[in-house]
């Protein structure tokens, strides 16, 4: 995976979306004019070259199609003569061009001038912008845009290619990237570093790498964890238990042998603790250890091989500075028998800046009965937004003993999921009221002072995943009349079982909230009307009835030779 993030090139992105973040031109370019002439000669060594062409556009003609002939109407043809060219209606090539995922590059344009007398070939070499928002800008690894031969195996070679090609998968960054040259340019002395989202965790010697499938579900250890990223991976790996003591992936040291750098290329690490081990026992029972400061290495004991890793949970504790703070990691140890020739390993990394508290689920996955349904806001260009506080995301009027609406103002109670509920209060209204400041106090009443846009799908949605979430569906109904105001609030949430008839999950699928109007007639002078305020929540289960899938009996499509049943027919 670390293969396929690095491409070797440099993407240069057109769009300013981080324009505090200057490419290596720009920081070689720019440094002090006060600095040294040997720091700026060195900075500027240091800027990633341009990518060299690997043809000549001037000598290349991809219409050049007979020997030692002219080609009809190809202009870049080097067979051709003047007179030929004045016999050409069109140049059938008018532009030939490299590599096309450069930014910058070389350009051959043709073209014919039929005003001239006879008619002549006119040709030009101009350097051509690509108007592309993802190009190549420089490079950092020459054979990254091209394919390389491979090296033939040889008697000599063949224990060293088995060894670095051997696996599921590898790694192709060559040898030449190293992580610490950044930290020698005198350029950067002075930049402040901190981690970005999405950018990889480093570690002392490579990256905090997170085991996850790539084209099989055989486990590849080459992929990094990104910074914010919260991900969880599931892949198999091949153990056997008579080499379980050397395989480094199921011992726990695997995991926590390599500190985390503070921020990218520091000096300051961050130590990986051990927050807990779990066992678990051969028929799935799992027993939380007292003590985790104990390392637990794999071991060989009556044909067993106990303390392999069956999964990990990193919790990276950061500031909001961008700085990794502390590293907790949780195990899952287990064992294995003779039979077992692959375990299932699971690994898990979560986030959570420092003096906050993570915001509480409601399921994992599904939403599970009784719990507050998660719901937030989402301004422009961001993820969602919650309360901290889960049971004041969504809110219904709470009813009170006096029944007394203006008493009950801001008494809120949890819209708990799988519970229908209905609470209300009684309005007095007199002849002094006016209807503009009575509609806005019924909504503040029914709705609250921040109701929300949006509604998690799961108990578990993230807020940066902003699919995951449902937008909340208002619907208006009144009367025409002058003076409208709101008597009741309908919430309908549709949900639906998803997943397996063995454990189906809870996922909501649409939530409606519906403000219902009635008409307020002006009162005489010294009379009062009361009328009732509603609030109701119901919630409905549309799932399809659960029906067990089978497959469908082959069908044998057997042609018998035109003589089987010879001499009889």
């Amino acid at each position: 995976m670390a293969a396929a993030l690095r491409l070797g090139a440099v993407f240069f992105l057109l769009l300013p979306l981080r324009a505090a973040e200057p490419s290596m031109e720009l920081a070689a370019s720019s440094a002090s004019p006060a600095a040294p002439p040997e720091i700026r000669a060195a900075a500027r060594a240091r800027t990633r070259s341009r990518p060299a062409p690997v043809t000549d556009v001037a000598k290349l003609c991809v219409c050049d199609l007979l020997v030692a002939q002219c080609d009809v109407n190809c202009c870049c043809d080097p067979d051709c003569s003047a007179a030929d060219f004045s016999l050409f209606t069109t140049c059938s090539v008018p532009i030939v061009t490299g590599d096309s995922r450069l930014c910058s590059q070389k350009a051959a344009i043709y073209s014919l001038d039929v005003e001239a007398d006879p008619p002549e070939r006119i040709f030009k070499l101009i350097d051509q912008v690509n108007p592309s928002v993802f190009c190549i800008h420089a490079t950092n690894y020459k054979q990254a845009l091209s394919f390389s031969s491979p090296e033939m195996p040889t008697s000599e070679t063949f224990d060293q290619l088995l060894k670095q090609f051997g696996s599921a998968s590898f790694s192709a960054e060559p040898d030449s990237w190293n992580m610490n040259t950044d930290a020698q340019n005198p350029s950067d002395a002075n930049e402040t570093y901190r981690y970005k989202y999405g950018v990889p965790i480093q570690t002392v010697d490579a990256f905090l790498r997170l085991p996850s499938p790539v084209v099989s579900s055989w486990c590849s250890d080459v992929n990094p964890a990104g910074f914010l990223v919260n991900q969880a991976t599931k892949c198999t790996r091949s153990v056997s238990v008579e080499k379980c003591g050397n395989i480094q992936a199921v011992s726990m040291l695997f995991y926590i042998n390599s500190s985390i750098l503070a921020v990218p290329k520091s000096s300051q690490m961050v130590n990986i603790t051990v927050q807990s081990i779990v066992v678990q026992s051969l028929n799935g029972m799992r027993t939380l250890l007292n003590g985790s400061d104990v390392i637990r290495l794999p071991l060989i004991l009556d044909e067993l091989c106990i303390n392999i890793v069956l999964g990990v949970s990193y919790h990276i504790t950061y500031t909001d500075a961008g700085e990794i703070i502390e590293a907790a990691a949780s195990f899952v140890l287990g064992a294995i028998n003779k039979e077992v020739l692959s375990i299932q390993q699971s690994f898990e990394i979560s986030f959570t800046q420092v003096n906050t508290k993570p915001v509480p689920l409601s399921g994992n996955p599904g939403y599970v009965v009784g719990l507050p349904i998660r719901a937030g806001f989402r301004p422009q260009g961001s993820g969602i937004i919650q309360n901290t506080n889960k049971y004041s995301q969504l809110t219904i009027l709470q009813s009170t003993s006096n029944q007394d609406c203006l008493a009950a103002q801001g008494t809120r109670t949890p819209i708990l999921f799988g519970y229908n509920m209905i609470s209300g209060c009684k309005l007095r209204i007199t002849a002094d009221m006016k209807c503009q400041p009575l509609t806005q106090i019924l909504l503040d009443l029914l709705k609250g002072q921040s109701f929300p846009e949006y509604v998690a799908s799961f108990g578990n949605s993230q807020a940066q995943d902003v699919l995951d979430w449902v937008p909340i569906t208002h619907l208006h109904t009144s009367e025409q009349s002058s003076c409208q105001i709101p008597v009741s609030l309908e919430i309908e949430v549709k949900w639906t079982k998803y997943g397996s008839l063995v454990n189906p999950q809870a996922r909501i699928v649409n939530v409606t909230a519906t403000i219902t109007t009635a008409t307020a007639k002006q009162l005489p002078s010294g009379r009062e009307r009361t009328i009732p305020i509603i609030s109701s929540v119901v919630f409905t289960d549309i799932s399809s009835p659960a029906e067990p899938g089978y497959k469908a009996w082959p069908t044998i499509n057997a042609k018998l030779p035109f003589d089987f049943f010879f001499p009889f027919v």
